[in-house]
């Protein structure tokens, strides 16, 4: 989806559409959760500091997340998905994987599809789709990036090593900033240079990660299309107007917190033996404190838990943020194979 949450936004707002508007933050403080790309063009993009963004553009719109709202409507959405296969990954709310080498209506043309579900989208919800249409994961994440907002892309089988070859390290999907510039000290500017690197190199300056750096410059990646993927974590966390100085107003504000991830853990029918607190200071350093439990612990004992984390030991900072999170879920993986990928053609 392209700026989904800033688009949701304007769609409800009809006063704001056309304007430079963020979700998340205020003009003091906070950051920045999604940005219209009225906004982008001041340079404002998600991540960013809301002080930053407010400087950036003086007359920018702060609106607050309404993310029950982002869910509706990205449940509206993942419909329509499943109207043309049942192999859907789904990344986050406004974001999935399809899988339409064999797909309902029975469509030869993978691009058909692309522009047929972007349509339906549009009419359903209001809202603009990119899509991205390739014969890996990794080049139709790409695409889907090249053509944003409103628009579609393919990377055929015969283009995909050319094409990769010119792409900008950066640009690279799974190549965060850090890595990029790790690459950029290495002389690894595009996807020509990475291409130069022996595997064994690159498995000595990035780990496990140098295999999927050497894969995927030369088109493969062999990841299938998960419809059921694992979940890790369950969590919430908050962003406090004012900084918390004393242990009280860190408990006090930390109740809430528990209160959600409660609410969570009751509607997902999910159980976590490890309770994780997470502590952001007034400096932006972070600093997680943990502790992994026998039995799955019932509500009272997560709070007693969170108290003990809390408690472990003096918080030197001011601190910006709380965040409170379960995992070691009482989850098991679904094993599904799918066996060889068939192959669609993308025009027909």
């Amino acid at each position: 989806m392209d700026a989904f949450y800033a688009s949701v936004e304007q769609l409800d707002h009809p006063e704001w559409r056309g304007k430079p508007l963020v979700v998340g933050g205020n003009e003091a403080r906070g950051v920045i959760a999604a940005a219209s790309y009225e906004a982008r063009k001041f340079g404002i993009f998600s991540a960013m500091s809301s002080v930053l963004a407010a400087k950036k553009c003086p007359h920018l719109i702060f609106a607050r997340p309404r993310f029950e709202r982002y869910r509706e409507i990205s449940l509206q959405i993942r419909e329509i998905f499943y109207e043309y296969t049942d192999l859907v990954e789904p990344l986050s709310l406004d974001e999935a994987f399809l899988d339409v080498t064999e797909n309902k209506p029975g469509l030869k043309s993978a691009i058909l599809i692309a522009k047929q579900i972007r349509t339906k989208i549009r009419e359903k919800t209001g809202l603009n789709a990119s899509a991205g249409v390739s014969y890996n994961k990794f080049l139709a994440k790409t695409a889907s990036d090249l053509n944003k907002p409103n628009g579609q892309a393919v990377i055929l089988p015969e283009e995909a090593e050319a094409f990769l070859e010119k792409l900008p390290i950066g640009k690279f999907f799974g190549i965060g900033k850090v890595t990029a510039e790790k690459m950029q000290k290495l002389g690894i500017h595009n996807g020509l240079d990475l291409k130069q690197f022996s595997l064994q190199f690159l498995t000595k300056k990035f780990g496990k990660s140098g295999l999927h750096y050497f894969n995927i410059v030369r088109g493969i990646h062999l990841s299938a299309v998960q419809p059921h993927r694992v979940r890790k974590s369950l969590s919430a966390e908050n962003t406090f107007e004012k900084d918390l100085i004393t242990p009280s107003e860190m408990e006090e504000n930390l109740r809430p917190i528990f209160d959600e991830v409660i609410r969570r853990i009751e509607k997902s029918d999910i159980k976590g033996r490890t309770v994780t607190l997470k502590i952001k200071h007034s400096d932006f350093t972070l600093q997680t404190r943990s502790k992994t439990l026998d039995q799955y612990p019932n509500p009272e004992q997560i709070w007693e838990v969170a108290l003990e984390l809390l408690g472990q030991e003096e918080v030197p900072k001011p601190v910006r943020l709380l965040g409170l999170g379960l995992s070691n879920l009482n989850i098991t993986e679904e094993q599904v194979h799918f066996g060889e990928q068939l192959k669609i053609p993308f025009e027909g």
